[in-house]
């Protein structure tokens, strides 16, 4: 660290390590992120500088257990743990994969395309918190008495999802299988662990994390992803959205993929700004959420955006009530993508909200 200058506002990063320590010096005390708990009014924030050492902690924990290199599935509900596990990877040169966490309400969907992820990446460990912890250890132990579930009809259903977690081999390195990972809680890192994490060799060309589709309509496909491309397609957004020192950004995407994760996390420590997130189900619970987060933004321009079908469904369930409460007009870039963009749906949406200050040229597609 003795030959960077974190304190020089011109310092260029060239990791996403030294572009979040950067802010920390440099911003300590400017919010990064609030995850607003109940997706309204109940909230959590995060600094620069509360992120960064809540990062160093959860970083050196993993150095601790000899993890660097290690491909770590990263495996927690919507919110702020997630940054800070995120984040900790980074610093520990430990290589994210970022996945959704198993649905309790459908395990036999979600397991096997979680398997297929672990299998692909070659994951050996499981971050997460300790909520989902006790639902895995729940399945491991039923796992053990998959046989005996024939004579019990009410489980037999389960058989096959405990079986997810019968481990079939031995060994970190060669773990290939949801059985065999090395199954972590992060809820018992303390921040006064960071004084003890020590500076990696992560460079521009270090894998930060293995990028994976949903899966919603085959097998999940990923990418590699290094330091490097993630500070160069940041600085693309940065200038084509705009982007200023005013800016301050709403997200509600799910933080597992690309529009979530590089649009919602890694862009806003980009440009130094504050973001706001809440979860994807407080959002599709009641649309309107996303909109009156928007609105409370006073001072701001404000950057946010989904699916076509998120704008439809702001029209379909605003009331006259609602349009009584909204203020739209700093809402400076709407953006829209990862479906097709549909004209009337832009169209709908202009004319919905117009007269709540909402500008047809917010629209990036």
């Amino acid at each position: 660290m003795a030959d960077k200058n974190y304190n020089d506002p011109r310092f260029k990063p060239s990791t996403l390590v030294e572009l979040l320590r950067w802010r920390a010096v440099t911003k300590p005390n400017d919010r990064a992120f609030t995850f607003l708990l109940d997706g309204s009014k109940k909230e959590v924030r995060l600094t620069y500088a509360d992120l960064d050492r809540k990062a160093r902690a959860f970083g050196a924990m993993l150095q601790q257990r000899g993890l660097q290199g290690e491909r770590a599935l990263l495996l927690y509900p919507p919110g702020l743990d997630y940054v800070i596990a995120f984040f900790g990877c980074l610093y520990a040169g430990v290589i994210a994969v970022p996945a959704y966490p198993p649905d309790p309400n459908r395990l036999n969907r979600t397991l096997p395309r979680l398997q297929a992820i672990v299998r692909d990446a070659s994951a050996t460990v499981a971050l997460t918190n300790d909520s989902i912890m006790y639902m895995i250890r729940i399945l491991k132990l039923g796992s053990r008495f998959s046989d005996s579930m024939e004579k019990l009809p009410f489980l037999r259903k389960f058989r096959t999802t405990m079986n997810f977690f019968a481990a079939s081999k031995s060994g970190l390195a060669d773990a290939n299988d949801l059985g065999d990972l090395l199954w972590i809680s992060s809820d018992d890192v303390l921040d006064h662990m960071a004084d003890q994490w020590k500076e990696s060799n992560v460079n521009s060309d270090t894998i930060a994390f293995l990028q994976y589709t949903s899966g919603s309509t085959g097998k999940p496909k990923g990418v590699i992803l290094n330091h490097a491309n993630l500070l160069a397609n940041s600085g693309d957004i940065y200038t084509s959205f705009g982007y200023t020192d005013n800016t301050e950004g709403v997200i509600w995407l799910p933080i597992y993929h690309d529009m979530g994760l590089i649009g919602g996390i890694i862009q806003p420590i980009y440009g130094g700004m504050a973001t706001t997130l809440l979860s994807p189900i407080h959002f599709l619970q009641k649309p309107l959420r996303w909109l009156e987060a928007i609105s409370k933004i006073n001072g701001k321009n404000v950057v946010s955006g989904g699916p076509n079908f998120a704008y439809d469904l702001c029209v379909k369930k605003v009331t006259p009530k609602h349009l009584e409460t909204l203020d739209l007009s700093n809402w400076s870039v709407a953006f829209s993508g990862a479906e097709p963009v549909r004209y009337e749906t832009v169209q709908r949406f202009y004319e919905t909200f117009k007269g709540n200050g909402f500008r047809k040229e917010a629209f990036l597609s």
